[in-house]
């Protein structure tokens, strides 16, 4: 059984943490993407910016 890591994607728009986050949890990348625009969009912006900047430094490269 391999261990499941969570690093950035080579399937990227910006950064790859969207597509990482998919891989991770067995989701499609689409789907991961437009709810995190969503989500960002409708908590005022700000934290989910902030979030996915702290996340692309955090995440290691696969």
């Amino acid at each position: 059984m391999s261990a499941r890591r969570l690093t950035l994607s080579h399937d990227r728009k910006i950064a790859g943490v969207c597509g990482g986050l998919a891989q991770y949890f067995g989701l499609d990348a689409t789907v991961v993407r437009v709810s995190y625009l969503l989500l960002t969009l409708f908590t005022t912006g700000f934290p989910g910016i902030m979030i996915y900047f702290l996340l692309w430094f955090v995440m290691p490269r696969s």
